[in-house]
C-alpha cells in the first residue's frame, strides 16, 4: 500500500478588477498582514500550507494585477490552474459586472471541472458604500455554480475561511477522483453540475 501523499499542490490564481482588494486578501491569508493601495504589476506569487483535516495542502497562489492593460497577460496565468478567486469590491458596481467577465475568460480557458472557482465579494467594512448585496452576490453565484464568501482583507473578516472553503472543495474533488479510478470507471464525469455551495463564508 502506498503512503499518502504527506502535501497536495494546487494552484489558485487571484482575479478581479484592479483595487478590490486582491493582493490584501493574499497578503493577509498568508502573513495575516494588511496593506492597501499598492497595485500588482503583472503578477505577485505567494505560498502557503494549510491544514485540512489530516491532509497539508499546499497552495500556490498567483495574484494577478487587474489594470486593462495586464488582462491579455493574465490570462496566462489561468493554465494549469486548479482554483480560482473572482475578487469584486462590495462597494463598486462595476467590479462586480467585471469579475463576471472574468469568469467567461476563465471559462474560455477551463472547463468547470477542471477548477474550483469562488466568488469573493470583499471589502465587506465598507457598509455605507455598498453597492453589491450579498443576496446578489449569492444569487449569481448559485447560477453559475460557483461558492460564494465575503469577506474584509483590512478586517480579517472570513478571509482564512474561503480560502479554507476552496482547499477543502479541492480536497473532496481529488478524494471523488480518486474513488472512481480505484473502481474502474475512468468514463464517469466526476464533476458533471454545481459544486456543493460553501456553507461557512456565505453570510
Amino acid at each position: 500500500m502506498l503512503d499518502p501523499d504527506p502535501a497536495h499542490t494546487f494552484k489558485l490564481v487571484l482575479l478581479g478588477s484592479e483595487s478590490v482588494g486582491k493582493s490584501s486578501l493574499a497578503l493577509r491569508f498568508v502573513k495575516d498582514d494588511f496593506r492597501s493601495g499598492l497595485p500588482t504589476v503583472g503578477c505577485a506569487f505567494f505560498t502557503k500550507v494549510v491544514q485540512v483535516g489530516v491532509a497539508p495542502l499546499k497552495f500556490e497562489i498567483w495574484d494577478t494585477a487587474g489594470q486593462e492593460k495586464y488582462h491579455s497577460v493574465c490570462r496566462l496565468y489561468f493554465r494549469g490552474a486548479n482554483a480560482a478567486l473572482l475578487v469584486y469590491d462590495v462597494a463598486s458596481k462595476e467590479s462586480f459586472l467585471r469579475a463576471q467577465q472574468w469568469l467567461r475568460d476563465l471559462e474560455g480557458e477551463l472547463l468547470p471541472s477542471e477548477v474550483v472557482v469562488m466568488l469573493v465579494g470583499n471589502k465587506t467594512d465598507l457598509t455605507e458604500e455598498r453597492e453589491v448585496t450579498s443576496e446578489e452576490g449569492k444569487a449569481f453565484a448559485e447560477s453559475k455554480g460557483l461558492l460564494f464568501a465575503e469577506t474584509s482583507a483590512k478586517q480579517n473578516h472570513q478571509v482564512t475561511e474561503a480560502f479554507s472553503t476552496v482547499a477543502q472543495e479541492l480536497l473532496r474533488r481529488e478524494e471523488e477522483q480518486a474513488g472512481q479510478r480505484h473502481h474502474g470507471d475512468p468514463g464517469v464525469d466526476l464533476n458533471q453540475g454545481a459544486p456543493r455551495q460553501a456553507k461557512c463564508c456565505a453570510p
